[in-house]
């Protein structure tokens, strides 16, 4: 069945936008003479930009890993999936105009990555910072830009591969396409398994430039598995709702409803164990991070913890909740709002430190941003069948019974 975006959808999207505009309007007026606003402005950029382009790598990373395992049961909800990774080639867009801006507007007026400030490398300067000279191998502009084309051309090429052999698959049939995706998809898991640690690293972790952890990447990549998967069932609900995926069962929706589970079990672990180390040890250099964002934050960072832990964990522990259309998608909302959050006190902890606050020009970026993202997703699922017609284990997912 073709699907089509309903009315209300379209003016969804359009009142996000719209209003989410309008607000970022006022936060811009209200703001306009702080002289904080610029790196305001760019740091809200940073965390819309990187959080909804995460959502579509997360959903690529998700493909690839089901083509890699040869999973079964995700076929009849397989073009869910690639409608959500398709929002990465707009989400690389946003990220790549996001990450040039910031290049060009760093110094006195405004800066996000200190390291790129040429004042921190000449002796004498007030700004001279010598641990910053020491990094400047890994972290100046030529490589960074080097290492972020890299990343963004790796994952549009594999997208478009999956994308493209998906479509063909439905006109050709048979299990050669097939055994393609298991290939590339193992062989993007490897490319992966790097570049989701390096590209954090070099986007997020090194606005607080003093500071370094080596869990950071798999902290953050655990934050958007469990965001993509929270995304994932709240829309594949909503379509199945709308009349839409017919073979889709209680059993996938208690399937993904695991994930989602599971990858928030996995985020907070994450969160601990950084956390815990870091703060048994209480090494300076490695404590200020925390010790900044618990002083300046300290009700919105462990709000932002409770939400992300204690909400999947006390609501979504019994196999009922996990098929339950209303609490699934309750939680949903509740657990993308704390990566949200999440995701917010990371780039704003270290950009703005104590003068960031959540006001009409961060919650109109956020709601423009989605706008955006939901428009997208929806028009990538009008694009092709939302059942595959010809995939191998299209049998199995449809009497997926658990």
């Amino acid at each position: 069945m073709e699907f089509k975006i309903a009315n209300k959808a379209k003016m969804l999207t359009i009142a996000l936008m719209a209003g989410g505009l309008l607000m970022l309007v006022i936060g811009l007026i209200v703001h306009m003479e702080d002289k904080s606003f610029l790196t305001r402005l760019l740091s809200n950029t940073l965390v819309n930009s990187f959080f909804f382009f995460s959502i579509g790598l997360g959903a690529l990373f998700f493909l690839a890993l089901q083509y890699a395992t040869e999973t079964g049961w995700y076929a009849t909800v397989k073009r869910v999936i690639e409608g959500l990774a398709g929002f990465l080639p707009v989400g690389i867009i946003l990220m790549l105009v996001t990450l040039l801006t910031l290049t060009f507007t760093h110094g006195a007026h405004g800066h996000i990555y200190v390291w790129m400030d040429p004042e921190v490398y000449k002796e004498g300067s007030h700004h001279y910072d010598p641990m910053v000279v020491g990094k400047s191998g890994y972290l100046n502009e030529l490589f960074f830009w080097l290492r972020t084309i890299v990343y963004m051309a790796t994952y549009y090429i594999f997208y478009r591969g999956f994308r493209m052999r998906s479509l063909e698959e439905d006109r050709v049939g048979g299990t050669e396409i097939h055994f393609k995706n298991y290939r590339r998809g193992a062989l993007f898991l490897v490319f992966f398994s790097v570049f989701s640690s390096t590209s954090v690293w070099d986007w997020i972790m090194s606005i607080d430039v003093h500071w370094f952890s080596t869990l950071f990447g798999w902290y953050t990549f655990a934050g958007m598995w469990c965001t993509t998967m929270t995304v994932l069932v709240m829309l594949v609900l909503y379509l199945k709702k709308q009349g839409y995926l017919p073979k889709v069962n209680d059993s996938h929706i208690h399937d993904i409803g695991k994930w989602t589970f599971a990858t928030s079990f996995l985020w907070s672990y994450m969160f601990f164990s950084q956390f815990m180390l870091i703060w048994y040890a209480n090494i300076g250099e490695e404590s200020a991070y925390y010790i900044q964002r618990i002083e300046d934050y300290q009700l919105l960072y462990f709000g932002m913890f409770f939400i992300n832990f204690a909400f999947p964990m006390l609501i979504l522990m019994s196999r009922d909740a996990k098929r339950n259309a209303s609490i699934l998608i309750f939680v949903g909302l509740v657990i993308v709002v704390g990566h949200w959050l999440d995701v917010y006190i990371m780039v704003s902890g270290g950009s703005m430190g104590a003068q960031a606050s959540i006001g009409f020009l961060e919650i109109g970026m956020a709601l423009a941003f989605l706008g955006l993202f939901i428009r997208v997703v929806l028009t990538n699922l009008t694009k092709a069948p939302l059942t595959p017609v010809n995939h191998p284990f299209l049998d199995e997912s449809i009497h997926h019974d658990i």
